[in-house]
């Protein structure tokens, strides 16, 4: 039989609840506040945008390193599955700061506004027709479920750090699906807004 790691934090529901809602809430905050606005109006000698492009690499990595470790676990391989879910996290650290540093350097983009006037016309709205809305779904349920995800990440983590496996699990089957989503769905709004990036 396989062994189950040992706790590697000690267990104060009190305090990790505390700290995490506190946490999510200013990360959402943060994120709100910094990506809304006026950007500023600074000139790089580099492609602003290779951040969005990072995002969507550190995104597919996320996906990928959530399903070795999905298949680690369900072979029984307890060691491997945490060892890739730590790495998820920090990348999803990662990735949390090249999107801030992005969207605090750079315009939004609309998708559809081939002349990067920061207007959609309605030759322009023509010319996308129909993709236009699959890519508002997508983006619309990317944004939502990556805006609530983070406590559910955190919690799930910390149901395994403290070795309360079970309640690990049964949040687990919530947190992944989404998780899962959400790190599938980064790379495609990429795809499909990064034509019409400014």
């Amino acid at each position: 039989m396989t062994r189950l790691p040992q706790p590697i934090l000690r267990k104060n529901d009190k305090q990790a609840k505390l700290l995490i809602i506190v946490f999510s809430f200013v990360v959402f905050a943060a994120i709100s506040f910094l990506t809304k606005g006026d950007k500023p109006s600074l000139k790089f000698d580099f492609d602003i945008h290779i951040f969005a492009l990072a995002n969507a690499i550190i995104n597919s990595i996320i996906a990928v390193l959530l399903l070795l470790a999905l298949i680690a676990v369900k072979s029984g391989n307890f060691l491997l599955h945490k060892k890739l879910m730590l790495t998820a996290l920090i990348l999803s650290v990662i990735f949390l700061l090249s999107y801030v540093t992005h969207h605090l350097l750079a315009g939004e983009a609309i998708y559809g506004d081939a002349n990067h006037d920061g207007v959609l016309s309605d030759a322009e709205k023509l010319a996308v027709s129909g993709s236009r809305n699959i890519y508002l779904v997508i983006l619309l349920s990317h944004i939502f479920l990556a805006a609530i995800i983070l406590p559910f990440i955190l919690f799930t983590a910390y149901r395994a750090l403290i070795a309360e496996f079970p309640k690990h699990k049964k949040l687990a089957r919530i947190t992944w699906p989404l998780w899962f989503y959400v790190a599938v769905t980064g790379p495609i709004v990429y795809w499909m807004i990064h034509p019409y990036y400014r």
